[in-house]
């Protein structure tokens, strides 16, 4: 009789321990995903391009033929303290002044004044900034970088944190790689992304287990947003009942098997 016991707890516990794939296996259905002769999936070009937004903090670096007449456009660098050095032997490192983009979406830029930058993309920002002085310098060569650009991502991953982003480029799978992908309790199904869309905060789920999402427009991810990976099932009832059960159910169906074969 105890034997029936303890083959049926570890019967249990073997069915309890299998995780169907489709929960956990990310990309599903990608092979059936059709890719033109250029490589685009679906035939569809991934246009894909940053937009600047309020907040953003902006490094503008102008030059020219003539350095003299770039010069008045170009913020003066400034000196930053080392203050891992003591005041006697800090020499300090010199650091570019940044742009900021204000509420109403501006820069105030040397000389020329206001420039409207939220909302625009790269290109279009640089195109614009290149017209401007054109009136005031000749043949002039813009430089234009978010100092700011960074993503968070938060809930069951494995290294949770907000990551600077250099490429201004980003995907989600990118994310959750720099974060060290989900833990086994992470909902792969809804994977929640907070985003600020011109001053109005969304939200909205992502399902990575299917191979639709990557033509979503969360795809890609922009500057400032937050990614939450959910716990699953799983997990929540693990906190309820206690992380450990498992663990006890096992010692106490091993202990039962090891008096079943003491006493036969």
């Amino acid at each position: 009789m105890i034997r029936k016991i303890a083959l049926l707890i570890l019967i249990a516990l073997s069915l309890g321990s299998c995780v169907p794939s489709k929960k956990i296996v990310y990309f599903q259905g990608i092979s059936d995903t059709k890719a033109d002769s250029t490589g685009n999936a679906n035939g569809n070009a991934s246009n894909y391009e940053t937009k600047l937004k309020s907040d953003d903090l902006l490094i503008i670096i102008v030059s020219a033929p003539d350095p003299m007449a770039a010069l008045p456009f170009n913020l003066p660098v400034i000196a930053v303290p080392n203050k891992s050095l003591d005041m006697a032997t800090a020499s300090g490192t010199q650091q570019l002044q940044t742009y900021l983009i204000d509420n109403q979406g501006n820069i105030q830029f040397p000389i020329i004044g206001s420039i409207k930058m939220a909302g625009l993309t790269k290109a279009q920002a640089l195109a614009q900034l290149i017209t401007k002085l054109k009136k005031y310098i000749n043949d002039p060569i813009v430089n234009l970088r978010i100092s700011n650009y960074k993503v968070s991502v938060m809930g069951e991953v494995l290294h949770p944190g907000t990551f600077a982003i250099v490429s201004e480029r980003i995907t989600l799978p990118d994310a959750l790689s720099m974060a060290g992908d989900m833990t086994i309790y992470g909902s792969r199904e809804q994977v929640l992304i907070l985003r600020d869309i011109n001053g109005v905060k969304t939200h909205t789920y992502v399902d990575i287990n299917s191979s639709d999402f990557i033509n979503s427009p969360f795809y890609y991810l922009t500057q400032n947003d937050v990614v939450y990976v959910k716990p699953n099932k799983t997990k929540i009832n693990s906190s309820v009942i206690g992380p450990n059960t498992t663990v006890i159910i096992s010692s106490i169906s091993l202990l039962i098997t090891v008096i079943a074969l003491l006493t036969r």
